[in-house]
């Protein structure tokens, strides 16, 4: 893409080329992890998946840290034609979730990217990113994942452009707890029906998963064990999560 140079990384991370940089044509460096499969020819469009992690992934931890989350590593299980970018961010505020954008956009053109397939997710403080993010340019996303976070971007350009997205929390996370999420989907909803559209489409475009104690102890947590923590480990693992997005 016009404007901007990768350094490709040399570190490599269970097939991640960890330690890649992009400089942007406004001078930003953006870091990222990426896999890219080894069927990858440039002939045939494969879909792209941008998962953000939270907290411990951000540059400042260190290269790499990102990898501690499995969103990256499961998602070729799902879609095995899909380029994975893992982005290394400054924070989870509006000019990470710039920066995001500017990853996506350069990756539609370094790649032959199937446009219609390009998903998008967010843990914890990547959570908050995504949203921000989806409240700028939702049109670049066919469907978004949010999970142990809150929502603090703008529902209404969400809702203009009809993207689903799946909320995903413990009943009892104790970071952030469920109700900025419940809020947040009801505001979604009512975003909806504003503009008309039927209860079913809504189901489609708003899917709030609140997990009772329960969930956490049948995966093997104490009813006491910290529902944020393992909420980030369990939903990377959740088929029936990790399904709804790449459906």
């Amino acid at each position: 893409m016009a404007g901007y140079t990768l350094t490709a990384g040399s570190q490599v991370d269970r097939g991640f080329v960890v330690d890649n940089a992009l400089t942007t044509p406004d001078g930003r460096t953006l870091h990222f992890s990426s896999h890219v499969p080894n069927t990858y020819d440039g002939r045939t469009a494969f879909a792209l998946y941008v998962s953000c992690p939270g907290w411990e992934g951000l540059y400042f931890q260190g290269v790499g840290a990102n990898l501690q989350e499995d969103y990256p590593f499961v998602a070729n299980g799902y879609v095995p034609d899909m380029i994975v970018l893992s982005p290394q961010l400054d924070d989870w505020g509006e000019q990470s979730a710039a920066d995001v954008i500017a990853l996506t956009e350069w990756a539609l053109t370094a790649y032959r990217i199937d446009r219609s397939h390009v998903y998008l997710s967010g843990c914890s403080g990547g959570g908050e990113t995504i949203s921000l993010v989806l409240g700028m340019r939702p049109d670049l996303y066919r469907r978004a994942l949010h999970t142990i976070s809150r929502w603090d971007g703008d529902i209404a350009v969400l809702a203009a452009a009809e993207v689903p997205v799946y909320m995903a929390i413990g009943e009892h996370d104790e970071y952030y707890g469920p109700e900025p999420a419940r809020e947040a989907a009801e505001q979604m909803r009512e975003a909806y029906r504003t503009r008309g559209l039927s209860e079913s489409r809504i189901d489609e475009l708003v899917t709030l998963d609140v997990k009772p104690t329960s969930y956490f102890v049948e995966h093997g947590f104490s009813e006491d064990a910290g529902q944020h923590g393992a909420g980030g480990y369990l939903f990377a693992h959740d088929e029936e999560i990790m399904g709804w997005l790449f459906t």
